[in-house]
């Protein structure tokens, strides 16, 4: 089954979705399953997961609510605030829905750049693996370092680094971010999301190329039991269609036997979300 790892849905509220700028304008509408749906079967993509693009609680309400309304809809990465006191409460609370796998906390906007080190923040995250969540990384590329540290104290939890990490793609630089690739990669409970590439290289004139040395640094640390393949639609509709973002994954792994593709497109992602 292939699977798409990492795609968003929204009602668009400019207050609620205010990281959408004057530069996004084609974002700045209503973006639900039934929009995603078609595009998916062109692919012949038949799951996905849908991650929060908004961080409340009604979020999560709104995406537990779609999942009901629609199964391809596979699994749900929620919104927890991991720097409250009650977090715990909230977790106890959505173990009871199969369709909420794990959580993410935007950690890429922040002030405090380690704040992933904090106490509170890890002793939240201490109580993941009680109730079976995953966590999704979401940090710009001067965080790799600080999410090593986090990824090594908590050998146990199952992270996944979105977006590569978010390197500088359009400036082509890859030099510090190969490395910090090659460091967090040694963890062997963090696994990798070709995804959000499009967004980091130039939205006028990305071509195929621009992605190869980044797509082969995740590739050779990773390994293709690490890694999925994830859209990240529509906020990738910025720089390119669904249509070519799936294609510049499945046109590098082309050359990788049957089984090491199935897992890239879908098995991996089976594994950690537990699909």
């Amino acid at each position: 089954m292939k699977i798409d790892a990492h795609n968003h849905f929204w009602q668009y509220d400019p207050v609620k979705h205010s990281w959408i700028n004057e530069n996004m304008p084609v974002l700045k509408k209503d973006f639900l399953p039934k929009d995603l749906y078609p595009l998916m079967e062109l692919n012949k993509i038949e799951g996905c997961v849908a991650i929060q693009a908004d961080e409340s609680d009604e979020e999560n309400v709104f995406l537990l609510q779609l999942a009901v309304d629609n199964n391809f809809i596979k699994g749900l990465v929620g919104w927890i605030d991991m720097m409250a006191h009650d977090a715990e409460e909230r977790m106890q609370y959505y173990s009871q829905f199969k369709s909420m796998k794990g959580f993410r906390y935007v950690l890429q906007d922040k002030t405090e750049r380690a704040l992933m080190l904090h106490p509170v923040f890890k002793r939240n995250l201490a109580l993941f693996q009680q109730y079976g969540f995953t966590y999704d990384l979401l940090i710009f590329k001067d965080q790799l370092g600080f999410s090593e540290t986090l990824v090594q104290q908590f050998p146990q939890q199952k992270f996944v680094l979105n977006h590569l990490g978010k390197p500088e793609i359009k400036a082509e630089k890859i030099q510090d971010w190969n490395k910090a690739i090659a460091t967090i990669a040694k963890n062997q409970n963090i696994y990798c999301k070709l995804s959000g590439m499009v967004t980091e290289a130039d939205w006028d004139k990305n071509t195929y190329q621009d992605f190869i040395p980044y797509m082969e640094t995740i590739l050779e640390n990773f390994g293709s039991k690490r890694i999925m393949y994830g859209s990240d639609w529509p906020v990738c509709l910025l720089a390119a269609d669904y249509k070519n973002v799936f294609n510049i994954v499945a046109q590098f792994i082309s050359s990788l036997s049957d089984n090491e593709q199935k897992d890239i497109l879908g098995n991996n992602a089976i594994n950690f979300y537990n699909l």
